[in-house]
């Protein structure tokens, strides 16, 4: 489990510093990377949705070091 939370860190980290670009700069970054495939596009927004909800575990479960 700690993997797919790390994956679904990621994400939403890509997530957020797009759309920092896009309140800043008015910069879309995914648009600009997959705009020519839009099912692409369709599927990295999916995906750090998704992952941004798997990340509200965290705030629920607590993750014990090793």
């Amino acid at each position: 489990m700690e993997t797919l939370q790390k994956i679904a860190l990621i994400f939403t980290v890509i997530g957020a510093i797009n759309w920092g670009l896009v309140g800043l700069f008015d910069i879309n970054l995914v648009n600009l990377l997959f705009g020519s495939v839009e099912m692409l596009e369709k599927l990295v927004y999916i995906l750090v949705g998704i992952t941004g909800l798997i990340n509200i575990g965290l705030f629920f479960n607590r993750i014990e070091t090793k």
